[in-house]
């Protein structure tokens, strides 16, 4: 078996699993965090369920640190108050990213698994341990059941040959990994990395490059332990740890090899993380901002880094750089090494540990015609501001930070360049739209949308900045205005309509909002060739239909056409020209929480 087939049958029933088997697994860490945790304890309370185990059960308010937004800090209080009267551990403001917190703390070990909120809860295969982000329902049944059922992936192992250059840092060699696999030809795979230079790196940059595994679409990149990952985890879990290794023989779907030799320093353009080419395409863009943290890339040695080239120097003028350390032990050692000073001696804001901009509740935002340079995984339009972000290492930013323009750290200029401010545009918000009853039969009709793009992620479906709304009512009017071409959809969309689109649908978070905000404008179903891993659970456990094609080539599809649509076969038929094609029927589990009403 490969890592993920033996950690997934270690928690479940059998002895052996094979990919596509459909199986409870047991979950060692069940974590909520301020985005989605009042959702989940909503669930709780509302179908009366109590908590499996509160010692492994835990709250971590990483989205919103500084509790300065009202909804955020409401709901913060919703979970503490919940978690006092269970006896459920809370990692509070003054904490950190979740996630590393598992990791520090030793809450999450070797051959572990974990679920959250979080949809980079996978970076837990940096220290070969299963992490998984997931909708606030599946965190609900996993607070109450301590199992959720799970699809085992497919696996792919990627071979990385060759020494790695210099000045390539693990930024880099995951931004190079994105330009060669894209964001949907690993969708749905659990990946394996090798080789010599995989080998030496560290935690720091086994997490930055694992992080980054949701934007290529897999499910989670595992990196084999070695010595030192194990001291650590032993060190903080007090457990002795067992780690577990692919056999000889795990049979993968896919094998890749690649030549570390021929990775560059690399660089994110705005809009999709992987849209990477070599930084000197970007060379000399002029910045507005620089952003060095997030969960990517806030460790102790990506700061080092940036404190190394900014020691002494001054960021460049009318160019804001802001720095937010992963945890609040990562801050501290900051501290006691002089960090915080040689960052604030440079101009830069220092905020308390967290996940800063990735998740609108802290410093990281931009405005309209920003343009920032970022450490963060994520550069999807809106989803740090109104402005354009580039994806880089924490070198380049700081390099670029001294230069005011994208550049590397061996191309600092002596001086800086002068800042000119530009107009801000503003875009208008949209009239809210009026809530319309969804039936479910198990053929429909409709109208459809057939918006024929890839990677349609979540902050274009429901944007990051509506994510406290929590009434299902008031979703609705926001969904896709923040997808160039379809700001008006919500406007337009008419009750019965279905939405057709291409691959990898719902690519990105795990909000729960990016599926229920079709329900209030009366969506019947969403059709698509794939979706991203999280969105399709979310989907399928709320009930809301969506179908997987193979194909629309035969049938001819365009903008507007009618067509039905059969749960139970899986035909597809366009009621203009009578042509047939067919997707995927939907599964035992989908009919049966389908029929359901929801998961619940």
């Amino acid at each position: 078996m490969t890592i993920i087939e033996k950690i997934l049958a270690s928690h479940s029933k059998f002895s052996v699993v094979k990919p596509n088997d459909i199986i409870d697994i047991e979950i060692d860490v069940r974590a909520a965090r301020d985005f989605g945790g009042p959702n989940v304890v909503q669930h709780l309370k509302e179908n009366n369920l109590e908590i499996a185990d509160p010692k492994k059960t835990f709250f971590t308010f990483d989205t919103n640190p500084t509790g300065s937004d009202q909804k955020y800090a409401v709901n913060q209080h919703v979970c503490r108050v919940f978690a006092r009267e269970r006896g459920i551990r809370v990692f509070d403001i003054d904490n950190g990213i979740g996630t590393h917190t598992l990791i520090e703390e030793g809450i999450a070990i070797p051959g572990s698994t974990s679920v959250t909120t979080d949809s980079h809860a996978n970076i837990l295969g940096a220290i070969g341990a299963f992490g998984q982000g997931m909708g606030d329902q599946d965190i609900a049944v996993a607070f109450n059941k301590g199992k959720v059922w799970f699809k085992v992936p497919q696996s792919v192992k990627i071979n990385i040959n060759g020494k790695r250059p210099e000045n390539v840092f693990a930024k880099d060699i995951v931004l190079n990994l994105l330009n060669r696999f894209g964001a949907n030809s690993l969708l749905g795979y659990s990946v394996e990395l090798y080789g010599k230079e995989i080998e030496k790196l560290t935690l720091d940059e086994r997490i930055t490059i694992a992080s980054m595994g949701t934007e290529m679409g897999a499910i989670i990149i595992f990196f084999p332990t070695t010595k030192e990952i194990i001291d650590y985890c032993e060190t903080r879990s007090g457990k002795k740890i067992d780690p577990i290794f692919a056999d000889a023989d795990a049979k993968y779907e896919q094998i890749h090899n690649l030549n570390m030799e021929e990775f560059v320093p690399m660089i994110s353009l705005p809009g999709k993380p992987h849209d990477a080419v070599n930084i000197l395409q970007a060379h000399k863009i002029k910045i507005d901002s620089a952003f060095i943290g997030s969960c990517t890339n806030g460790r102790m040695e990506d700061l080092r880094t940036a404190a190394k080239i900014l020691k002494g120097k001054k960021v460049a003028p009318g160019v804001v750089l802001k720095i937010v350390p992963t945890t609040d032990q990562i801050w501290q050692q900051c501290l006691e090494e002089g960090l915080i000073k040689i960052f604030k001696d440079c101009g830069a804001l220092v905020s308390n540990a967290g996940c800063a901009g990735c998740a609108a509740g802290q410093v990281g935002q931009n405005g309209p015609g920003e343009i920032t340079v970022s450490t963060g995984n994520r550069n999807f339009p809106g989803k740090q501001g109104k402005g354009s972000v580039y994806l880089a290492s924490p070198a380049t930013v700081a390099a670029s930070a001294l230069a005011g323009y994208i550049t590397t750290l061996d191309r600092i200029p002596e001086k800086p360049t002068v800042f000119e401010y530009k107009e801000r545009a503003v875009q208008k918000e949209h009239a809210k739209k009026e809530q319309a009853n969804t039936k479910k039969p198990t053929i429909i009709e409709g109208r459809i949308w057939y918006i024929p793009k890839d990677d349609i992620d979540t902050d274009m479906i429901f944007h990051n900045r509506y994510l406290a709304i929590t009434n299902l009512n008031e979703m609705g009017q926001y969904t896709f205005d923040n997808l160039a071409g379809y700001e008006d959809f919500a406007k337009k969309a008419k009750p019965g309509d279905i939405v057709v689109v291409n691959k990898n649908f719902g690519a990105g978070s795990s909000r729960q909002q990016a599926v229920d905000c079709f329900k209030p404008l009366g969506i019947q179903a969403i059709l698509a060739e794939s979706y991203g891993a999280i969105y399709e659970r979310n989907a399928i456990n709320a009930s809301f239909p969506i179908v997987t094609y193979k194909t629309l080539e035969t049938i001819d599809l365009t903008d507007g056409d009618t067509i039905r649509v059969n749960f139970e076969t899986g035909e597809i038929i366009n009621l203009k020209n009578g042509k047939t094609t067919v997707g995927e029927k939907f599964s035992e589990v989908q009919m049966a929480i389908y029929q359901n009403d929801g998961v619940f």
